[in-house]
């Protein structure tokens, strides 16, 4: 998966080019205590491999604890399809789901981070 790759959220009213930065064997899964909620498998692209095709209008952000992740959705149906990342702010994690063609669950087992103990949460 070398070529940019279309993402989409539920209802199609946000559309994302993407250039993955090694294509789906990135996919990972979070356990802090936002993502593990959300439960979805993310992608990795660099800050400059994300473009938003169509819908920028339409995205709406989350924040929480450093304020360092910034969680974007879709405002009318509600889809997470991207973030900027808090372990590495240079990277966007992608919704692998919202993919065109890609099924998580045929590329299981999708490993965990552990965002529970993430470094940047450490007061030492």
């Amino acid at each position: 998966m070398t070529e940019p790759v279309r993402a989409t959220c539920h209802c199609g009213a946000v559309e994302l080019r993407v250039s993955l930065t090694d294509g789906l064997a990135t996919a990972r899964r979070c356990d802090c205590s936002f993502c593990r909620r959300r439960g979805a498998a993310a992608v990795t692209a660099p800050l400059d491999g994300v473009t938003v095709v169509r819908g920028a209008d339409k995205l709406t952000v989350y924040q929480f604890g450093t304020m360092t992740a910034v969680h974007y959705f879709c405002s009318i149906c509600g889809n997470y399809t991207h973030h900027r990342r808090r372990s590495n702010p240079n990277e966007y994690g992608v919704n692998m789901g919202a993919i065109d063609g890609v099924n998580p669950a045929e590329h299981e087992p999708i490993r965990w981070s552990d965002g529970v103990n993430h470094s940047s949460d450490r007061l030492d």
